[in-house]
């Protein structure tokens, strides 16, 4: 049973319902029924809210239905003070309380309100929504500040409305991985460029997490693909997440140098997962990514890049505990994942990464060096956790068949 008060009238409410795909006009009145509290509530009586409150109960008593909602509850203020408010609705949570139904108010309050009406004491469960303006894209936050008797995730989760209603997309801090479910490491995930694998010594162990740094151009993107392409080739499964190329673009760029994605991509054996930065949200790509890895036995994890996430998520303090969930939510999973970002030209790094450096097991620099009359390329492993790496500082090509070491 849906209850309106005085704010939107039935008919606006069903046209604004028929969009969304779970409206189904031949459920009204048969399973769904539309009650106006207009004529309980105006003109001012003197008994208050009391006939209100004992027709809700006696038809929920009468007909038990599995909810009611009385929207807008902040509404019943202009109609009572605080005192008659607190005691009506007291009367009618208790009472309601003694059925099956659910009991859901609604109402447009500011956080200053939340805090301190009486409504919000005598609720069992507080859903807060919030709509913020963020950058160039506006967000949509959905916390859940209170229910009794249980816990609850913390923190603000992004929600979305679309055709089907509202989907909620947690906060990846708030999912703690389990570490007893994954499987130890049992072996090295070899990059399949030639040279590099015995400068680090066999390549990164099975799921390791590696930074891939340089400047634009250097050919961060064409590693992620030749790694990918490797584990294809062994007969992996793979995920790569990408914020600038789309899939065609990569799936193109990967046919030139001989590596066959398409045909990857179409026994599912690989995901590629376009995120356009301009619709960037950091909790729907977490939640694409760990409904990826859940589907599939993903192996090998492609993340091009984290310093193009940074500048578009638009949420700077909360990045850092973002990037080491997501990445401990990959590793949990028994995936080894490869993070690509751009630094500045000729060796030159950038500062605001410095904090995020922890996260990884494994760090190879691309740069640019002078070389003769010209410009070369030239490839470094600056950090091997808990395994023997060569330091050298090593020339490289970009050829026909990908990266070639000098």
């Amino acid at each position: 049973m849906y209850y309106t008060t005085v704010s939107e009238p039935h008919t606006k409410l069903v046209r604004h319902l028929e969009p969304f795909a779970f409206f189904d006009r031949e459920a009204l009145d048969e399973t769904v029924e539309f009650i106006h509290l207009g004529s309980l509530l105006w003109p001012r009586r003197e008994d208050g809210l009391e006939p209100l409150v004992s027709e809700v109960v006696r038809k929920t008593l009468d007909e038990e239905p599995a909810v009611v909602v009385i929207d807008s509850a902040k509404m019943l203020r202009d109609f009572a003070d605080d005192r008659e408010l607190r005691m009506v609705l007291y009367d009618l949570t208790s009472r309601i309380a003694h059925t099956a139904t659910v009991l859901l108010l609604v109402g447009e309050y500011t956080p200053e309100e939340l805090a301190g009406d009486v409504e919000f004491s005598l609720a069992d469960g507080i859903v807060q929504l919030e709509y913020r303006a963020c950058g160039p894209v506006d967000r949509r936050w959905l916390r859940v500040t209170k229910v009794r008797g249980m816990s609850q995730r913390p923190g603000q989760h992004t929600f979305q409305i679309g055709p089907g209603g509202i989907e909620v997309f947690p906060r990846i801090e708030a999912l703690i991985p389990d570490p007893a479910g994954a499987a130890p490491p049992s072996g090295r995930a070899r990059t399949g460029i030639p040279g590099l694998d015995e400068l680090m010594g066999g390549g990164p162990t099975d799921t390791d997490a590696t930074l891939v740094t340089g400047p634009s151009g250097v050919g961060k993107t064409i590693f992620g693909l030749r790694w990918i392409a490797h584990g294809l080739e062994e007969g992996e499964h793979g995920l790569y997440v990408t914020f600038q190329d789309t899939p065609a673009q990569l799936i193109q760029r990967s046919a030139g140098f001989g590596w066959d994605l398409e045909a990857a991509r179409a026994a599912g054996r690989l995901v590629i997962s376009y995120v356009p930065i301009g619709s960037l949200d950091l909790d729907v790509l977490a939640n694409a990514v760990r409904a990826d890895i859940r589907e599939h036995p993903v192996s090998r994890v492609v993340l091009d890049s984290l310093a193009e996430l940074v500048s578009a998520a638009r949420e700077s303090e909360r990045f850092p505990a973002f990037k080491r969930s997501l990445i401990g939510m990959i590793r949990a999973a028994g995936s080894s994942v490869v993070v690509t970002s751009e630094t500045a030209p000729y060796g030159a790094t950038d500062r605001s990464l410095d904090p995020l450096m922890f996260l990884f097991d494994n760090i190879i620099d691309l740069r640019y060096i002078e070389q003769d009359s010209g410009i070369g390329r030239a490839l470094s492993v600056l950090k091997m956790r808990n395994s023997r790496h060569q330091t050298t500082l090593v020339s490289f090509t970009i050829s026909e068949h990908g990266i070639a070491l000098g």
